[in-house]
């Protein structure tokens, strides 16, 4: 620990604050020492009328969370950044290695499966999780009696996520006396091994990702809701069915919710980690056929103790996270209607 840092703990230890909550309260005390000083200089500035007062409470009401997001998310980053240049397996002092994590990365044969692997159960699950979503949105929004309590069902088993879902579907996944297979078993179809055998665990997977679709079709319920009524009657005068209705108002009227659930679950999607984790420690998962990057990212940085090489892998999926995402706002002029915006506002974004 620094010296001044530990004067400070030696500090509290005179006034009988127990061990254990000394480094707390020292954090504590230079964030509260930071907040100070942004604020004083704040003060003096409006007091010099460098800046005007409201800019000044703006400032000062954020600075919670920038010191939050400087200290716990940007700090952490530009750590990590730097560790990927390093050699260091947790115990030795690190050492300098420059591009050598990035450039063994180019030759591992393990991260192209964890790229396969990541980006097949991202265009598995990301589309089927917004259709079904959307689908089941459709049915909720129907005014009928007791639609409340459908709604609520719906959205109840998306609470249960990440370790406790995946043993749920552990067993319902089970090859001998799973609930699947079981099913298949009464209509005459022998069902397959699913995590137990590497061409069906990323696929079981998927469908696993559609136990959350409740949280989806909430923010598509509330997209539908604020569909303008009027547009619908314009529709059915104009002799507009029901189909066309949903293709030519609803689904144009919604697709910025939509255009807002794709980026969200593709990112969630290419993070993903607890199901190859939890099925790699209940034995499924052969052939490295749930080998996340996430989850091999975890491996190299607390298994192997490569935690240089684990940094440069947490920045490769960054970069591809950052491209995907581009790659979709770039498409999105082509399919996302937003009413504020122009005809010629909306020609700009299709040539840029």
């Amino acid at each position: 620990m620094n010296p001044v840092l530990q004067q400070l703990a030696d500090l509290l230890g005179r006034f009988g604050l127990v061990p254990g909550l000394r480094p707390l309260v020292v954090f504590l005390i230079i964030l509260g020492a930071l907040a100070a000083l942004v604020a004083g200089a704040l003060a003096l500035a409006v007091k010099r009328r460098w800046v005007r007062r409201s800019t000044a409470a703006f400032w000062l009401f954020v600075l919670p969370w920038v010191l939050g997001f400087a200290l716990f998310t940007l700090g952490p980053m530009l750590y990590s950044l730097w560790l990927s240049f390093l050699k260091w397996d947790l115990i030795n002092p690190p050492s300098f290695a420059g591009t050598a994590n990035y450039r063994a990365a180019l030759h591992d044969p393990l991260l192209g499966q964890a790229v396969k692997v990541t980006l097949l159960y991202a265009v598995l699950s990301v589309p089927a999780q917004t259709v079904l979503s959307l689908a089941v949105a459709l049915l909720m929004n129907a005014q009928v009696r007791g639609i409340h309590v459908f709604r609520t069902i719906w959205y109840v088993p998306s609470l249960v996520t990440g370790v406790s879902q995946t043993v749920l579907f552990l067993w319902v996944f089970n090859p001998q006396y799973g609930l699947v297979n079981g099913l298949l078993a009464h209509v005459g179809i022998k069902g397959p091994a699913w995590f137990q055998d590497p061409d069906w665990a990323l696929p079981a997977a998927a469908l696993m990702s559609l136990w959350t679709v409740g949280g989806n079709m909430i923010i598509y319920l509330a997209g539908l809701q604020d569909v303008p009524p009027d547009l619908y009657e314009a529709a059915a005068l104009d002799g507009a069915g029901r189909w066309r209705r949903l293709w030519h108002v609803t689904l144009p009227q919604i697709s910025p919710v939509i255009f807002f659930n794709v980026v969200t679950g593709l990112i969630a999607a290419m993070q993903t980690f607890t199901q190859g984790y939890v099925v790699r420690q209940a034995g499924g998962a052969p052939s490295n056929s749930l080998l996340f990057l996430v989850y091999y990212l975890y491996q190299n940085g607390f298994q192997f103790f490569r935690m240089g090489y684990a940094s440069a892998l947490a920045w490769i999926l960054l970069a591809m996270i950052l491209a995907l995402t581009a790659l979709i706002f770039r498409g999105s002029a082509f399919w996302v209607y937003y009413e504020s915006a122009s005809p010629r506002a909306r020609r700009a974004r299709v040539r840029s």
